[in-house]
């Protein structure tokens, strides 16, 4: 990975500043970023150097699933030592436990990370999801028929470990652009051919994108912050709502349904059902739901629920021998 001499655009360089400010980086602060070794990851990594105002450190995961991933992250190394960047190599070992490869690999990949930034005591940890990135997200979501919470898509910023924040200051940035970016370095960054499977609902996506230009990835991504701000007025509003709406006697819970909108009761039978250490799906919630509303009993993961002027959550009664 040749570098010039040449700096980033300021222009790009202060966006991607604007960018940090608004997600509240302090300034002067150690800033962790993840680097693969693409394009995108690639001028995240440039953009953080020229930008921030603090320590850069960088990190590449190899999971161990492609013969290349060794180099590439050993071309993410020079390249690091070029701009006098801190770097890491985390290698990971993936364990597939019925979500899928790709799953256990995003699992592996973020637990690796987060080990990585507690032992440089990095606060901040930047990843390089784009406005592409977030339509193709939405995009799947809606394929799948997700509620509000699935379609705020990827979160401009989340907790990921104690004491450690996941920022995303590129959603705001097309793809191309990134990789123009890198390439004015003449920087030649890695290519995952995991990108191009066509097995994988993003690939579909991604096609759906680049033969409908109509479709403009930046506007479906502002979409997604803007349900994320739905989402999370919401929940605040609910929680709120359900503070005065929940009791606890014992190992039971009960709930005032009287009124209460449908998205409401979702989330507070959904809660309620997490304090008995089950985490139900939406369409499981749903069903309880309706049957509680019909005056039917329920039982769900070992809790049952029991309809009336309050509904009534407890251990289900363990099942008679047979």
């Amino acid at each position: 990975m040749p570098l010039t001499s040449k700096a980033p655009d300021p222009v790009q360089v202060g966006r991607f500043r604007d960018a940090l400010t608004a997600l509240a980086v302090p300034a002067g602060a150690p800033l962790g970023v993840a680097v693969s070794g693409g394009p995108d990851s690639l001028a995240l990594l440039l953009l953080a150097h020229a930008a921030h105002d603090g320590p850069v450190a960088a990190a590449t995961v190899d999971h161990g699933l492609r013969p290349a991933a060794e180099a590439e992250a050993e071309a993410v190394a020079a390249l690091c030592r070029a701009l006098a960047v801190d770097h890491a190599i985390l290698r990971v070992t993936v364990e597939p436990a019925g979500t899928g490869i790709q799953a256990a690999a995003r699992t592996a990949r973020y637990r690796a990370l987060a080990d990585w930034c507690a032992g440089g005591a990095i606060a901040t940890l930047a990843t390089a999801h784009h406005a592409d990135d977030q339509a193709e997200t939405l995009l799947m979501r809606l394929n799948r028929g997700a509620g509000l919470a699935g379609l705020a898509g990827v979160r401009a910023e989340r907790p990921l470990a104690p004491g450690l924040r996941l920022v995303r200051p590129l959603l705001g940035w097309r793809k191309a652009e990134l990789a123009a970016l890198v390439a004015a370095q003449g920087i030649v960054a890695a290519d995952d051919p995991s990108n191009h499977d066509d097995r994988h609902d993003r690939t579909a996506m991604r096609a759906l994108l680049a033969a409908n230009p109509l479709l403009d990835p930046v506007r479906i991504a502002a979409s997604a912050h803007h349900l994320a701000d739905s989402e999370s007025a919401l929940a605040w509003a609910a929680a709120d709502i359900l503070a005065r709406r929940i009791s606890r006697t014992g190992d039971a819970v009960t709930l005032d349904p009287v009124d209460l909108p449908g998205e409401i009761l979702r989330r507070a039978v959904t809660g309620i059902l997490s304090e008995f250490n089950h985490v139900p799906d939406g369409p499981s919630v749903a069903t309880l739901v309706a049957r509680l509303r019909g005056g039917q009993a329920a039982t769900l993961g070992g809790v049952k629920a029991t309809p009336g002027a309050r509904w009534h959550f407890a251990p289900a009664p363990p099942r008679r021998g047979g």
